[in-house]
């Protein structure tokens, strides 16, 4: 199955679950905080403003972002994983290495 983003909407892969704590602690899975930032999957066209123009969303597919820790409430599942589908609004940066 293909997922295809419309709008301003982004098809987001979430990082890996930590399982240690900063101090070295494992932690059981329901402990652990879900990560805040993702791999960019799929990116929609972007928002139509009012003016009529189109607003392109600033990131691209393979980048990784940040996105707030409640984001991210809307989910699919695509071939057995469970994916984000993010608005523009939710992102708070990329991450570059």
């Amino acid at each position: 199955m293909k997922f295809n983003p419309l709008g301003d909407k982004l098809l987001v892969r979430r990082s890996e679950e930590e399982e240690t704590s900063a101090g070295g602690i494992v932690l059981p899975g329901s402990a652990a905080e879900k990560p805040s930032q993702g791999e960019v999957l799929a990116v929609g066209p972007g928002r139509i403003l009012d003016n009529g123009d189109l607003s392109e969303i600033p990131v691209k597919v393979g980048d990784v972002i940040v996105f707030g820790q409640y984001a991210g409430s809307n989910t699919i599942k695509v071939d057995g994983e469970e994916l984000l589908i993010l608005s523009e609004s939710d992102l708070l940066g990329t991450v570059s290495k």
